[in-house]
């Protein structure tokens, strides 16, 4: 039996609006929905592709075993999450070898940051795969938040906020344009690095950008005691050449 076909799909920054036709195709025809969630939630990729389901769908939900916990760095996440991907991988191989074909979604674009990252990995030397781009998280942010990120000549650099002080603060000062992502509780940190570096005043804090409960507040305005959740980020514009 010839396997099925496997898909990666990226489903947008949380407007259903916002995915490709394409991957509205896919995702109609598709025999087997793989996705992502957090213990005891649907799942934010499940909850955008709502309304673009067939009836017989199968859904293979993976649950990770932690999430925000305990730190990327801490042992007990760096042993859990590798075998979790393992288990993962081969729940979706069993579905290709008996020929039906399987959507793994993801937030954003697959390839950016992208959870079906570790699965594209594991699957790739054994099934050949077809990966949907999608409008990612940053791009629906800086829209929503109304400032366009760069002009011109302009570098933009994209950093994740777990970055360390020192190296965050080199990243953002060599830079004309930023976006500071993974934030949660490295906020306070990104927050002082940008106040040192004189870019406070330019930072725009982004939060479930293009969801329904987004929320939209310059940095330097924003409470510094607030949290922020795992679908915020913070950019920065640049100041290039408007031609």
């Amino acid at each position: 039996m010839a396997p099925g076909r496997r898909y990666g799909v990226g489903v947008g920054p949380g407007d259903p609006e916002l995915m490709t036709l394409k991957a509205a195709r896919i995702l109609r025809e598709a025999p087997v929905l793989a996705f992502f969630r957090k213990k005891g939630r649907p799942g934010n990729g499940r909850t955008i592709v709502e309304g673009y389901l067939h009836a017989a769908v199968i859904e293979e939900a993976l649950t990770y075993p932690l999430t925000i916990e305990v730190p990327a760095e801490d042992p007990v996440y760096q042993s859990a999450l590798p075998a979790f991907y393992d288990a993962s991988a081969e729940r979706l191989a069993a579905h290709l070898d008996a020929g039906r074909g399987v959507a793994a979604i993801s937030e954003g674009d697959p390839f950016f940051y992208g959870s079906f990252m570790p699965i594209f990995h594991r699957l790739s030397p054994r099934y050949t795969c077809e990966v949907v781009p999608g409008v990612t998280g940053m791009s629906g942010c800086w829209t929503r938040a109304g400032t366009p990120i760069t002009y011109g000549d302009d570098v933009l650099t994209v950093v994740p906020g777990t970055l360390d002080r020192a190296a965050l603060t080199e990243r953002l000062r060599r830079t004309d344009a930023a976006v500071i992502m993974k934030l949660g509780r490295t906020l306070p940190k990104v927050r002082a690095v940008l106040e040192e570096l004189g870019l406070i005043g330019r930072a725009v804090y982004v939060e479930r950008g293009t969801m329904r409960d987004e929320k939209v507040t310059p940095l330097d305005t924003r409470d510094p005691g607030a949290e922020a959740p795992y679908f915020s980020m913070i950019v920065v514009p640049g100041r290039g050449r408007l031609l």
